[in-house]
């Protein structure tokens, strides 16, 4: 009996997607809840699954297509493999075969982004990393298809000598043309409408990181036994920027046309880096959350973004964001608004400097900090006050402790 399979009930920020992958193809057998194609949105991955042990009868909506919401994309059909089924997985998997041969050949290297677009999404992630060629590695999986074991094998097996550099004539220069996923034509378009929507300024300021890296190495170890997280310098900034928004509410506002939006909770968004872009989960609550919750939340989120698995409802909201360009070497950095928000706090790398400390030089290990803000709401005065607060929380931890 067939059945249609539509596409996921899109939010109402997310206006349609694109099919991304196609991981079944028409005739092949699937189990229940097998991932049968990905979903891109302006947002996030959405997995498609089949609705019971079956085969695809047919795609209507192929990769590269744009869907709606709920909207038809194939045809399926429930119950045991049937015989033209049958006839036609057989068929794909001598395509498969011959699709193999004819790489090994050196034949077309349109087959070989083919083969690395038909493997599951955690083996494409581990060819990619690895720079394993999909043809070189022996599938062992059903239909000849690759599994992570079989990359991994692969690359455990001997080198073969290198081949000779191919020659390249004198002034030729080679180009490589892809299209922008939905997530990174997004990410361009709210930072160009942040840069030109709003009055954004940077404010900057330094933070003696001494009192904190001091206090991480006495009690990290005991902090990891009692609460199972790794004690990180997130935390204590997540908590020291929670304190000072109550302090600054303009600074945890947001602007809707005329009005002004003063929130009374505090969501605040960790900027995280993934293969496919900047996406920025959401603590919620970060004023009721304590050192622990915040350190695996940021853990469970930075998993979920390198596997592709954050979902819409993780990245929607926040009233505040805090982007870490330190783990990268930044020394010093302009970060640029999450509209609506009204402002964003930039961390920069660690690094010892002189300081003049009560009329001696010490070498102290020193973070920059900057404020981007939107100058239509937020004055100056409050945006200097904002990050001297947040300096001297990290530069007192008792204050943060004692609330003071």
């Amino acid at each position: 009996m067939a059945t249609e399979i539509k596409a996921p009930v899109f939010p109402e920020s997310v206006a349609d997607g694109t099919i991304a992958t196609w991981h079944k193809q028409p005739g092949e057998a699937v189990s229940r809840d097998e991932v049968i194609c990905d979903i891109e949105t302006d947002k996030v991955v959405l997995e498609v699954v089949a609705p019971a042990d079956g085969t695809i009868a047919s795609i209507i909506k192929n990769e590269g297509d744009t869907v709606l919401s709920a909207e038809v994309i194939a045809q399926f059909e429930e119950g045991a493999v049937s015989g033209a089924a049958q006839t036609q997985a057989v068929q794909s998997e001598e395509k498969v075969e011959q699709a193999a041969a004819n790489t090994e050949a050196g034949n077309s290297p349109i087959v070989e982004r083919q083969q690395v677009q038909d493997q599951a999404p955690a083996v494409r992630k581990a060819l990619t990393e690895s720079g394993v060629a999909a043809a070189d590695v022996a599938g062992t999986g059903r239909g000849g298809r690759i599994t992570k074991e079989d990359v991994a094998n692969h690359q455990a097996k001997p080198a073969a000598p290198a081949a000779a550099p191919l020659s390249v004539a004198v002034g030729e220069r080679i180009e490589k043309r892809v299209p922008m996923t939905r997530l990174r034509k997004r990410v361009a378009e709210r930072l160009l409408a942040a840069t030109q929507e709003t009055a954004m300024l940077t404010t900057f300021n330094e933070v003696n990181m001494k009192p904190i890296m001091e206090m991480r190495a006495q009690y990290k170890d005991a902090f990891e036994k009692r609460h199972g997280a790794r004690l990180g310098f997130m935390s204590f900034f997540v908590k020291a920027a929670t304190e000072a928004l109550k302090r600054y509410p303009a600074v945890n506002a947001s602007i809707d046309g005329d009005d002004i939006v003063y929130h009374g909770y505090y969501d605040i968004g960790v900027a995280v880096s993934s293969e496919r872009g900047l996406v920025v989960p959401v603590l919620r609550d970060t004023d009721r959350m304590n050192y622990a919750e915040v350190e695996n939340g940021i853990r469970a989120y930075a998993a979920k973004a390198r596997d592709g698995k954050l979902g819409i409802e993780d990245m929607t909201g926040g009233t505040f964001t805090i982007t870490n360009g330190g783990t990268f070497g930044s020394l010093l950095s302009t970060p640029i608004l999450n509209t609506p928000q009204t402002a964003i706090l930039g961390m920069h790398k660690i690094q010892e400097r002189p300081m003049a400390v009560n009329g001696q030089v010490e070498i102290l290990p020193m973070m920059y900090l900057a404020l981007s803000y939107d100058h239509r709401l937020i004055d100056g005065k409050e945006a200097v006050g904002f990050l001297v607060t947040i300096k001297e929380l990290l530069e007192e931890p008792a204050r943060l402790i004692l609330d003071l």
